[in-house]
């Protein structure tokens, strides 16, 4: 066991240690699947995967508190694999490694899996427990939430008993999430054939060091997207150098903010050296445009092997433009949440290479109209590339009920506890509520957490202060739920 493994409540901090030593990337969940229903066993309560992939667990009421309304708790098992550019980790095969400073616990340069392990250990402890007192309970521990919220989205109908809803994916302590924002994956795609290169050298471009983030939680934080800044470059790159674009890759999930792109250009050896200059003249523009922003930018040049082919300079010129159109970050905030983005989109991922470009985007909006609206503005910008568009994985916004008979019974403890409100708010972040509630539509739900930051980054941590209050709430409001 780790350090993390004694601080308190030991039993979140015991189950959440144990879980960091299970690889669990989103699309490689069968080890933490197993890992689930062996603890379950352990545990001695029901438990099984169900045809989506999700673990459900159940355990009876304490005697007494059979006539309680049935809880539901709800976190997903996978995490976000990210990694700083020195980082080895492999995220298939290898445990997190952990470490606490200033009050925080992080991991070795990568993410930590706090999203949403934190809530997946909060479960194993209260299902686990001889002693708390609670009224019926059932757990749902979904599949790849990260990448598309396959397993609320296959979750069977019929499948829960529960009346109350309270998922443990939210992120800040002390707040109650009670809506939250769709949203809607856009994939363009295009191929193209290649054509012989007729330059004389090579040189690979890269970016790197950026911040990226969750781009729904810090979407409107301004940080730079390693794509959009990218572009900038490569169309002078071509303009002044008579480059020729040979291959780009940058980003690689579709919900956090992308920290690094490179580009492989093929260009005459005279104008190697002008392509230095744009490179170091770009370099201090990022870092003078993201002042207070980007700290750590990183952006540089090194000779690679002149390529066989190339990108057709006309799909070349029509890809950069259509980088450069795409449109990146917030759309426009909630009129009557002025603080909270509405809609808004991400150019998470891009590759091209050897006759296949590929675009991914996440795109997110609290309203329909605007979700719909921001998918048709980046269709019709990839289609004037020629490029072809394909929209999924759309799950709907959720829209929040103040009067939510759990959410105060939330508020009561919590002012109880620690002697102030806590807030009521709606995130643009996508939860996995809205989709739970289209196949159970009659569920009271409350989003809630203890507080972690920079989550879907190598920065993210978790505040071990927050752990034991949240605990502690959630083992009274257990105790306190009302009856049917």
């Amino acid at each position: 066991m780790s350090e993390i493994a004694n601080l308190k409540p030991e039993a979140i901090w015991r189950n959440f240690d144990a879980l960091t030593q299970v690889p669990r990337p989103s699309g490689h969940v069968e080890k933490v699947q197993q890992f689930l229903l062996d603890f379950a066993k352990k545990a001695g309560v029901e438990a099984f995967q169900d045809p989506a992939g999700n673990i459900v667990m159940r355990k009876p009421a304490t005697p007494g508190m059979e006539n309680r309304k049935t809880v539901l708790m709800q976190a997903h098992m996978d995490m976000v694999p990210q990694k700083a550019p020195d980082s080895k980790h492999n995220f298939e095969t290898d445990p997190i490694e952990t470490h606490i400073e200033d009050g925080w616990v992080y991991a070795n340069h990568t993410t930590l899996g706090s999203d949403d392990g934190i809530g997946v250990a909060t479960i194993m402890g209260i299902m686990e427990s001889k002693d708390l007192k609670h009224g019926p309970l059932e757990a749902l521990i979904t599949r790849d939430e990260e990448t598309g919220m396959y397993g609320a989205n296959d979750l069977p109908e019929g499948e829960l008993n529960s009346d109350i809803l309270l998922n443990l994916d939210s992120e800040t302590w002390g707040k109650f999430v009670i809506g939250s924002a769709g949203g809607i994956d856009i994939t363009a795609n295009l191929e193209y054939k290649e054509v012989e290169n007729d330059q004389e050298t090579a040189v690979k471009v890269t970016l790197k060091g950026l911040r990226g983030g969750h781009s729904g939680l810090e979407i409107n934080e301004g940080r730079a997207n390693a794509n959009k800044e990218m572009v900038r470059l490569v169309r002078k790159a071509i303009a002044e150098c008579s480059a020729r674009l040979v291959s780009w890759q940058g980003g690689n999930m579709r919900n956090a903010i992308p920290f690094k792109a490179e580009v492989v250009l093929a260009l005459p050896k005279a104008e190697v050296e002008h392509l230095e200059k744009l490179v170091k003249e770009q370099k201090e523009l990022i870092e003078d445009e993201f002042k207070t922003i980007e700290n750590n930018v990183e952006f540089f040049t090194e000779n690679v092997e002149a390529p066989k082919n190339l990108v057709p300079e006309e799909i070349q010129d029509n890809l950069i433009d259509a980088i450069y159109a795409c449109h990146n970050g917030v759309v426009r905030m909630i009129p009557v949440y002025p603080d909270v983005v509405e809609t808004s989109s991400n150019l998470a991922i891009i590759n091209i290479n050897e006759g296949k470009a590929s675009f991914k985007i996440l795109a997110r909006s609290s309203r329909e109209d605007m979700k719909e609206y921001i998918a048709t503005q980046l269709e019709s910008c990839f289609s004037m590339a020629g490029m072809k568009t394909e929209l999924s994985g759309s799950y709907g916004g959720w829209d929040p009920n103040p009067d939510s008979e759990i959410l105060g019974l939330l508020k009561k403890v919590y002012k109880e506890q620690n002697n102030q409100e806590a807030i009521v708010q709606v995130d643009h972040a996508g939860l996995e509520c809205s989709v739970i509630l289209g196949k159970y539509p009659n569920l009271d739900v409350v989003s809630l957490g203890p507080t972690l930051r920079s989550p879907h980054t190598a920065s993210e941590r978790f505040e071990i202060a927050t752990a034991e209050p949240f605990w502690k709430l959630m083992t009274q409001v257990l105790e306190e739920i009302p009856e049917k």
